[in-house]
């Protein structure tokens, strides 16, 4: 006979035991709250201890988006818990599920300017899900388990418990009849309205040009499967988004790559944009349709149809009016899949030999006139030849992980998917600068038998050197690539492109990153050439530490962003036949 009886324990006890019942096994925390954390490492479970807490944030991200498990981190009430919301802010966004469970100043303090007091729920409430504060230590198990819940149900996000720093010792109660394990996402799926989903496919099966768009939701939902097989049996074009990268594989030849703002010279998807252009039944799946996704809502032709797929109703005909299917991607791609099986799809079969070939001709096309710069020794070197390096290093368990700006760009336009559900992890929700290299180890805590590499930009790993500490002393190792322009590269372009020149701030100084990693006890290298990296990066990729290659790049190389086009090459001509001037003077 099961007992019903409570176990007396601490609130800290309590959680750290609840914790435990939802399959955490690790937290990314400092100290406080200390008595949780205690309690946490007397269960077995891991305290990841970061040296700030928004890098802390980006690792729990990097950790639940490979993992899919709820991730865990931990702060302090005051300035700790606001170095939190950047990262809990791109969760959001991006739709990872994190549980911060922050301290509070105690409970007869409130109110009353404690040290570091400070409303957070006004501050967690503009970037959560669920933000709720603890105050009964009989209902400790109840918080938990709604902290989960609202993580890694519906669209995945943050939720964030406050802990009064008094309540953590007092005295608290197990419920031994709850069990529930709540830890991973989706937590529940939900199929949409099956009557939509045969519309649905009606609408595919009649369309004359018919592309699936896939974003981020497909990893979420883990329906990479799913989507390659309606892909290969129905013969229906697919690109990705940033977020959706290597939701199908990139050889594939019913693949388009990755399209969005970047489809200008030299784009990878650039001579892909009849395909879109003609499209007249655009699928969704699982895509914001923001800015970035979308060339500022100018990419996809205003005379298709739309069907929407996506776990949130709100995005579901934000920016397209759309069929409306509300729910999991892999269960109702599942269901699509049944009902095009029943329809007549000859037409889809005539017309795949030729879109084939308009597929092979547009990457031949990319190849072609990328030539010049993907295959050039030239020194500094080009990103695009680093790039192709790297891909010949790629395997399809490999994480590619890229900081935000230009970073992410090069990885989308330049390394390609080597099959279905291989991750590439790029901080697009919110695009801040410094997430590439705290992420990259928190994926690697999630998966450590898989290659773990960062790509980087110099500016934005300036955020966040101190973690190759917190990865020497953790031993995680990862392989970070930094590109080293000494520029704020995207600002210093964009400036230039909208006003004609640019703010002093963009300029750096040509800083030594392999010494830092160095003088962390990580391993570090410096390059200069081809042929120096290719080396480097396999014996990166084989080590048992985190190593960091500080690249020298051309700081004149930037991706093809299609409002560049036609516009910065001009600036920057305007501006040496002015320098000119200027000397002969």
């Amino acid at each position: 006979m099961r007992t019903t009886q409570k176990t007396q324990v601490t609130v800290a006890q309590s959680i750290a035991r609840a914790l435990m019942r939802h399959g955490v096994e690790l937290t990314f925390g400092q100290s406080l709250p200390s008595l949780v954390q205690l309690s946490n490492t007397d269960l077995g479970i891991r305290q990841i201890a970061y040296r700030t807490e928004n890098a802390g944030t980006y690792m729990a991200d990097g950790y639940a988006r490979v993992s899919h498990r709820v991730a865990v981190v931990t702060a302090q009430n005051g300035p700790a818990a606001t170095l939190l919301v950047p990262g809990l802010a791109e969760a959001l966004k991006a739709s990872v599920p994190i549980v911060a469970i922050v301290q509070d100043v105690p409970v007869a303090a409130v109110d009353k300017n404690a040290f570091q007091e400070l409303d957070h729920i006004k501050l967690f409430d503009s970037c959560t899900k669920w933000v709720r504060r603890v105050t009964d230590p009989t209902r400790v198990d109840d918080y938990i388990d709604m902290a989960f819940t609202a993580a890694a149900s519906g669209r995945p996000g943050p939720a964030v418990i406050l802990l009064p720093a008094d309540l953590q010792s007092a005295a608290a109660s197990v419920d031994p009849v709850r069990n529930v394990s709540l830890g991973h996402y989706p937590l529940d799926r939900v199929t949409s309205d099956s009557s939509r989903i045969r519309q649905a496919a009606e609408m595919v099966s009649e369309a004359e040009h018919p592309l699936i768009v896939a974003g981020g939701g497909v990893h979420i939902s883990g329906a990479h499967d799913v989507l390659a097989d309606i892909q290969e049996q129905f013969g229906i074009p697919v690109a990705t988004t940033a977020m959706g990268k290597g939701a199908v594989g990139e050889f594939h030849p019913l693949t388009l790559g990755v399209v969005g703002y970047f489809m200008g010279k030299r784009g990878a998807t650039r001579y892909m944009r009849p395909i879109i252009d003609r499209a007249d039944v655009i699928l969704l799946v699982g895509t914001r349709t923001n800015q970035n996704a979308t060339d500022s809502w100018s990419l996809f032709p205003p005379t298709a149809r739309y069907i929407h797929l996506d776990p949130d109703p709100q995005e579901i005909g934000r920016n397209y009016e759309s069929l409306r299917l509300v729910g999991d991607a892999k269960l109702t791609l599942e269901a699509l899949k049944q009902h095009l099986s029943a329809l007549d799809l000859g037409r889809r079969y005539q017309a795949r030999a030729v879109l084939e070939q308009e597929i092979v001709s547009a990457r031949t096309r990319h190849r072609d006139e990328t030539l010049d710069v993907a295959k050039s020794d030239l020194l500094p070197l080009r990103p695009e030849r680093l790039m192709t390096k790297i891909q010949d290093h790629l395997t399809a368990e490999t994480v590619v992980v890229a900081d935000a700006s230009y970073s992410s760009i090069w990885i989308a336009n330049y390394l390609r998917s080597l099959a279905p559900g291989m991750r590439f992890i790029t901080p697009r929700g919110m695009a801040g600068l410094g997430w590439g290299f705290p992420m990259a180890l928190g994926a690697k805590l999630a998966n450590p038998e898989s290659p773990v590499l960062a790509i980087v930009g110099d500016g934005g790993f300036a955020h966040v050197w101190s973690e190759l500490e917190t990865a020497c002393r953790m031993d995680i190792a990862v392989t970070v690539v930094v590109l080293n322009n000494r520029i704020l590269g995207y600002q210093q372009d964009a400036e230039d492109v909208k006003f004609g020149r640019h703010t002093d701030a963009c300029g750096l100084n040509n800083v030594d990153h392999a010494q830092i990693a160095r003088a962390c006890g990580c391993e570090g290298q410096r390059i200069s050439n081809i042929d120096e990296f290719s080396q480097a990066l396999a014996d990166a990729l084989r080590s048992h530490s985190t190593t960091v290659l500080d690249v020298e790049i051309d700081p004149a190389a930037y991706p093809p962003i299609t409002m560049f086009d036609g516009y910065l090459d001009s600036v920057r001509t305007a501006r040496a036949l002015d320098d000119g001037k200027r000397d002969e003077s």
